[in-house]
């Protein structure tokens, strides 16, 4: 890992976002409004499937955000992207980067689980929310805001 890593950092990507003015400011600032549709869209969808806002209706609101939330995605994977093949060496070293990791492919996989799950018995959150996937919406979202904290946290630990 560590060879690819240096391979990443010596890439053009790498010297780049190294070089630049603007490149990691960008991508950083990209990465945080990322962030923010990510969790601000799969997040509302959540605390709605979790029992928060009875009053709006599930499909739509799950409809309306989630591709807003797989923008966020997008943005974060480009622009993380660009922000690793800056400094890839230190990041495949540390623990919090790699804590990060795995909390994104375990949440990709939590939501790929819950869209198994759940998505053909959403219409009747409505009425009966069922326990086990509030449970999960909750775990959605906390697993989310935890990558958000350790990504904070590279920069300081």
């Amino acid at each position: 890992m560590e060879a690819l890593a240096a391979l990443l950092e010596a890439s053009a990507l790498g010297q780049w976002a190294r070089g630049s003015a603007v490149a990691y400011p960008v991508a950083n600032v990209a990465h945080l409004l990322g962030l923010v549709l990510l969790v601000g869209g799969i997040g509302i969808v959540d605390l709605r499937l979790a029992g928060l806002w009875r009053g709006l209706p599930v499909t739509a609101l799950s409809n309306a955000l989630t591709p807003m939330a797989l923008g966020g995605l997008v943005l974060l994977a480009g622009s993380g992207s660009v922000m690793f093949a800056a400094d890839a060496g230190p990041m495949v070293g540390s623990d919090i980067f790699r804590a990060k990791m795995a909390l994104i492919a375990l949440g990709l996989f939590h939501a790929l689980l819950f869209r198994r799950l759940w998505r053909r018995r959403m219409a009747t959150w409505e009425t009966d929310p069922p326990l086990a996937g509030r449970l999960m919406a909750l775990g959605s979202l906390s697993i989310w805001l935890c990558v958000g904290a350790l990504g904070r946290l590279i920069a300081y630990v």
